[in-house]
């Protein structure tokens, strides 16, 4: 009998926790993060919102080590010193992905694909058992399985965007960062993507955490939204407790309400700008 980190169930991903605390991040002596806590659970979505600037993909850089703090903790799976564990090692289990990735040029949409595999290949690319089957999943999972053999820089970018994301899925990993993955998605594949998302934590435990600046998808996906302003964590927990009018109006700058949606029952949040409303537009008027 093969050993059980062989069979190919073994090699599904499977989920971690992934927790950070008093993660402080500084850019030219200024500290853009400060003294922030979370933690990515299995089985659970974990959305980080708020303005520009606020610190968010900041912090979820960090969280896939691709940031340096200035000081931090990061743990795996409450036993595991994430910042001691080597590249591969990591890669293995926490995957990222990250905003504005360059257009490949001379490869293919499976070759791209097959690059996530890089953590689970051994030294001088020795051979990957399950790659070929993990790659075919990625594909199929994000809906580019009919692009496997166009080359990429031929892609839109939505295309784009979804053959990033099923390279991560590739990796095979229990956790999954996500850095505004609609950027680029018209607006049948954002759903689609959220949808992906509320698979992957629902059916396969994996622990997500993602960057949106849509508040109604992030209260859409989100089974904990973390709403950050100027580099601190002022909320966290569950939608309807983070994402309320006064804290979201406090924290954009302009006028939120917040309510549900009739038709699906889910919250929903609305900008209220000077030209917004017909009573007040008409007020102005009289």
């Amino acid at each position: 009998m093969k050993a059980a980190e062989e069979t190919p169930d073994a090699r599904r991903p499977r989920g971690h926790e992934l927790s950070a605390t008093g993660v402080t991040v500084a850019y030219d002596g200024v500290d853009v993060v400060h003294d922030a806590s979370l933690t990515l659970r299995p089985g659970e979505v974990t959305v980080l919102v708020g303005p520009n600037g606020s610190g968010k993909s900041t912090l979820l850089r960090t969280l896939a080590r691709l940031q340096r703090p200035r000081t931090a903790e990061l743990v795996i799976d409450s036993d595991t010193d994430g910042l001691a564990l080597s590249p591969r090692e990591f890669s293995r289990r926490v995957a990222l992905l990250t905003q504005g990735r360059p257009t490949p040029s001379g490869l293919t949409v499976r070759d791209v694909v097959e690059l996530g595999r890089y953590p689970h290949q051994g030294r001088w690319g020795k051979a990957d058992p399950g790659g070929r089957a993990a790659v075919d999943r990625a594909l199929a999972m994000t809906g580019v399985g009919e692009l496997a053999e166009r080359g990429a820089e031929h892609l839109s970018g939505g295309q784009l965007q979804r053959v990033w994301l099923a390279g991560c899925l590739a990796q095979e990993t229990g956790v999954l960062l996500l850095d505004e993955p609609t950027t680029y998605l018209d607006l049948r594949y954002q759903i689609e993507l959220l949808d992906l998302v509320r698979d992957l934590a629902d059916d396969h435990g994996i622990a997500v955490g993602a960057v949106l600046h849509d508040l109604d998808q992030a209260a859409a996906v989100a089974d904990r939204v973390v709403l950050l302003h100027k580099g601190r964590i002022v909320a966290d927990g569950l939608p309807e407790d983070v994402l309320t009018a006064r804290r979201l109006t406090d924290t954009y700058g302009i006028r939120i309400e917040v309510d549900d949606d009739p038709l699906t029952g889910r919250l929903r949040t609305r900008a209220i700008g000077r030209h917004h409303t017909r009573n007040e537009r008409l007020s102005t008027t009289s």
